[in-house]
């Protein structure tokens, strides 16, 4: 398992964070209070490689392997959380299932927009009232001669509304039936296709959360990735790669608020000494630092198992919980190193901590993660 980063890895990853300090950090404050979806950055990032990481040069993208795309997403969320949310979501989720499991044809016509950023992604599995109970979905597509024809809503979306694509997952047989969900390929401007509402969220403010609104839109055959009923499994697949990226992400906010944390508690005076002396203080830092470490480590097993090709689905859960779990108390004792100053937008601590809950619900819930560990190691003693 690879746990430092090689020479070419340092070079990219010094050349992602001078494009993040000079993009990013200036605007992400005044993004995250107006709920700006920064359309643009994602062009210059998709310029960078950084849209298609995971995708052959034969399609566009920058053929790069686990170990640099966790790197790049951690590097972006150390200074923005909703940055790093939508990369991954793009690259992971649309991007990676048109990859996993679409033909030449599918992946030669959509990979190259989306890999250049010219095109953003969306992946529509969750609906209102089916989130983690996925099979319950109400979204259907009926076939009617060479077309399918979509109906019901998406919900919880990342680029809901700006996506130029979508992977929509809608049911095609029985209620309940594993292999009666089917995945298709949606272009926006597709008649019955639109975004509906954009969500006003705790954190992650400027990563687009919207629905996606299905009324009689007709998707041709030639649309639907793989075979019919083929598109939970596929979904499950997708997923294990997913929680990568979210364990990645939440890595990246608990590097930046250990930083901002650990910074602060250097400068900051009290009873005539720096407050990073007292032991209260740098027992906190040391359980931050050491909690990240661990949680990183779990994440770099998943990265080198996906990356030969191996079973992960354990591994990523792990990764994915244990990774957003620590994320979570580390952005709230960052938050309560700073004491009120961590309370206020004048420091990124407060973002930190809003932006972290989210790595615990998205891709799978903590509670989520642990059934499927679960799962898995009750599997391996049969």
């Amino acid at each position: 398992m690879q746990i430092s980063l090689t020479n070419d890895q340092k070079l990219m990853r010094d050349a992602i964070r001078d494009f993040v300090h000079r993009e990013v950090l200036p605007n992400r404050l005044q993004w995250d209070e107006d709920q700006h979806f920064p359309r643009e950055v994602f062009a210059k990032m998709g310029e960078l490689g950084l849209m298609g990481m995971l995708v052959p040069a034969e399609y566009g993208g920058a053929g790069l392997g686990y170990y640099e795309y966790k790197m790049a997403i951690e590097e972006i969320a150390q200074v923005c959380g909703s940055v790093g949310l939508s990369m991954a979501a793009h690259n992971s989720l649309c991007t990676g299932h048109i990859l996993q499991f679409g033909s030449h044809e599918q992946k030669s016509k959509w990979l190259p927009k989306l890999a250049s950023g010219e095109w953003i992604g969306a992946w529509g599995l969750t609906e209102a009232n089916t989130g983690s109970d996925a099979m319950r979905m109400q979204c259907v597509a009926k076939k009617d001669g060479d077309h399918w024809v979509l109906n019901g809503t998406k919900n919880w979306i990342t680029h809901g509304i700006s996506g130029d694509v979508a992977v929509v997952l809608a049911r095609t047989g029985d209620l309940l039936d594993s292999r009666g969900i089917t995945a298709f390929v949606v272009e926006r401007g597709t008649p019955g296709f639109a975004g509906g509402k954009k969500e006003n969220k705790l954190g992650m403010r400027c990563s687009e959360t919207a629905e996606l609104v299905f009324t009689d839109c007709r998707v041709p055959e030639a649309n639907i990735l793989g075979q019919v009923g083929e598109g939970f499994i596929q979904a499950m697949k997708i997923l294990d790669g997913g929680r990568i990226s979210i364990a990645s992400l939440a890595l990246g906010i608990a590097k930046g608020a250990l930083q901002t944390a650990r910074d602060y508690a250097k400068e900051r005076e009290q009873f005539g000494q720096p407050i990073a002396q007292f032991q209260a203080i740098g027992f906190k830092l040391a359980d931050m630092a050491t909690s990240i470490e661990a949680a990183d480590l779990l994440t770099l097993q998943a990265c080198e198992l996906k990356n030969a090709g191996k079973p992960v689905t354990k591994e990523s859960a792990m990764a994915k919980y244990e990774a957003s779990e620590v994320c979570v108390r580390v952005a709230t004792e960052g938050v309560q190193i700073l004491g009120g100053y961590g309370y206020t937008k004048d420091f990124p601590a407060e973002k930190f901590y809003r932006d972290s809950k989210l790595c615990t619900i998205g891709e799978g819930t903590s509670e989520i993660q642990k059934l499927v560990i679960g799962r898995e190691l009750l599997r391996e003693g049969a």
